[in-house]
């Protein structure tokens, strides 16, 4: 008794996986160098400490953020395999968590403008106290 698979040989093809340790390491040599740059800066940051103005530390903290952006592209492209997607799922993807970027920074500034705005109680501004002598009903020294 021969059954229905022993009729016919399976022919499996299995694929060729070519060697990507070259784009792995090109990865890998891109998000280290990002990372060393991110680590300089901030070091720098700390050694100028109170040395600085506003301008070039906010500069140098958005620089650093802009990295940090990169170093998630690559992760997300090639360790999370994006970058071979079809533009349609990306888009799927990357537009949400921008709304949702976008709303935790628009609440968190809404929430500061409110905290400073109708908070008086919270310690938000500074305290002043009007001293006006008391009243002399009268009283005869």
């Amino acid at each position: 008794m021969s059954s229905p698979h022993d009729l016919t040989k399976e022919v499996t093809f299995h694929p060729e996986h070519s060697s990507g340790t070259g784009r792995i390491w090109k990865v890998f040599g891109i998000l280290s160098l990002l990372t060393i740059i991110e680590l300089a800066l901030g070091y720098l940051l700390y050694a100028k400490h109170g040395e600085w103005s506003y301008t070039p530390v906010i500069s140098t903290k958005i620089l650093i953020g802009v990295l940090t952006l990169a170093k998630a592209y690559y992760i997300v492209s090639y360790f999370m395999h994006l970058g071979d997607e079809i533009r349609n799922f990306i888009m799927t993807i990357i537009v949400p968590l921008a709304l949702f970027i976008w709303f935790i920074i628009a609440f968190l500034a809404d929430g500061e403008s409110w905290k400073q705005l109708k908070n008086t109680d919270g310690h938000s501004r500074p305290v002043t106290e009007q001293a006006v002598p008391a009243a002399n009903h009268g009283e005869k020294k």
